[in-house]
């Protein structure tokens, strides 16, 4: 009987243990980036789905290309018969694997959302962003973006203005024309 017992224990554990979900563990933080605080592996999972659903993944994309290009036309600005054989190295060697390292930046925004929330919240979130509710407000983020930044060049220009208007107007009361 206590074979048995003891068989039928073993089984569930092991069952338990393949019907867990198999979160990703969170690699080493390179050094060179300013450290975060310590968090679970779920909490990385979590906020890093959080980070590829909402986006926030996708604005390191146009980092490398932009390094890549940069540096290819400093080095070729000065020696333009290497352009050839620069655009080769870049597109087959160097842009391959520079663009794997994006991965460190993803990381690094996952454990930042990871300290910023406990993990019901992150939970929470996470939950809200795969409703349509939560697609559709990420869908929503490139445009609202575009229009705050216009609306934030607008008002920077007429804050700027006034500023000035008022920063003379007290400093002529101290009797200074600027």
């Amino acid at each position: 009987m206590k074979l048995n017992l003891s068989s039928r224990a073993l089984a569930l554990a092991f069952l338990t243990i393949l019907a867990t979900p198999v979160l990703a563990q969170q690699p080493a933080q390179p050094n060179y980036l300013p450290p975060t605080p310590a968090i679970s592996d779920t909490q990385f999972a979590t906020a890093k789905e959080i980070v590829g659903l909402t986006g926030i993944s996708k604005t390191f994309d146009p980092f490398i290309p932009a390094m890549l290009n940069e540096l290819q036309g400093n080095l070729t600005r000065t020696r333009p018969e290497l352009l050839a054989d620069m655009n080769a190295v870049m597109k087959e060697k160097i842009a391959p694997e520079f663009t794997k390292r994006n991965e460190e930046m993803i990381d690094y925004a996952a454990r930042l959302v990871a300290t910023a929330m406990p993990e019901s919240e992150l939970k929470e979130t996470l939950a809200f962003l795969k409703t349509s509710a939560g697609k559709h407000y990420t869908d929503l983020q490139p445009l609202i973006l575009s229009r705050i930044v216009a609306g934030l060049d607008a008002w920077n220009r007429v804050l700027s203005v006034e500023m000035m208007d008022r920063v003379r107007a007290e400093m002529k009361k101290k009797g200074h024309d600027l």
